[in-house]
């Protein structure tokens, strides 16, 4: 008996029958059970009863199994993730998930759930639907990485240095500022430190 796309199959006394026969006539064939669902998927022992015109009754048994080869659908959709200020990021099969379904049930891996400042713009991912029966069906989805965390630093503090009389310019010195990122930074300035700045001239340092 195969299972419909809704779980239900179905099989008759007739089916099951095998050449029954009375002197008499038969008066009726009946099964013990014939409607069964995704629960009963495998063997089941059934029992059909034999009556003939005159009341006699025989039975035997009979094994009915019950098979599921419906996939199961796999509907996906696209998710977008921020980085953490770690720059981490994770979903769930769940998240891509977009109203998978299947009679008998299903379970969703995803190929990809933990994502960092290398996954930063889009990554393919196949979301896998596996019904209770071994079926699989899968679909592909678009996990986007964003890095929303601009990065800190402190600017070290102003100076005003003069230059001594006959000196065309004052060397001026200053701790580089150590810069921090979820992903990581450079710094870069107009001037470096060391940097022999001419005299009476206001130089802001960016």
């Amino acid at each position: 008996v195969q299972l419909d796309a809704i779980g239900n199959g179905s099989t008759t006394a007739t089916a099951v029958d095998n050449g029954s026969s009375d002197a008499c006539g038969i008066a009726s064939l009946v099964l013990s059970q014939t409607a069964f669902v995704c629960s009963e998927v495998g063997a089941n022992t059934e029992t059909l009863t034999v009556t003939d015109v005159n009341g006699n009754v025989t039975t035997c048994t009979a094994t009915i199994t019950v098979e599921d080869n419906i996939a199961p659908i796999a509907l996906c959709q696209d998710v977008t993730l921020q980085l953490s200020a770690s720059g981490s990021a994770s979903t769930t099969a769940t998240a891509v998930d977009n109203g998978s379904s299947d009679a008998c049930g299903i379970t969703l891996t995803l190929s990809k759930t933990t994502f960092n400042c290398s996954n930063v713009g889009s990554n393919p991912v196949v979301l896998s639907v596996t019904d209770a029966n071994g079926n699989l069906t899968t679909c592909n989805a678009v996990v986007t990485i964003q890095d929303v965390t601009s990065p800190t630093f402190t600017c070290p503090p102003s100076q005003t240095v003069t230059a001594a009389a006959g000196q065309l310019c004052k060397t001026v010195t200053w701790a580089t500022p150590v810069a921090s990122d979820n992903c990581s930074a450079t710094l870069t300035s107009n001037y470096n430190s060391g940097f022999c700045f001419p005299g009476s001239i206001s130089n802001p340092v960016n």
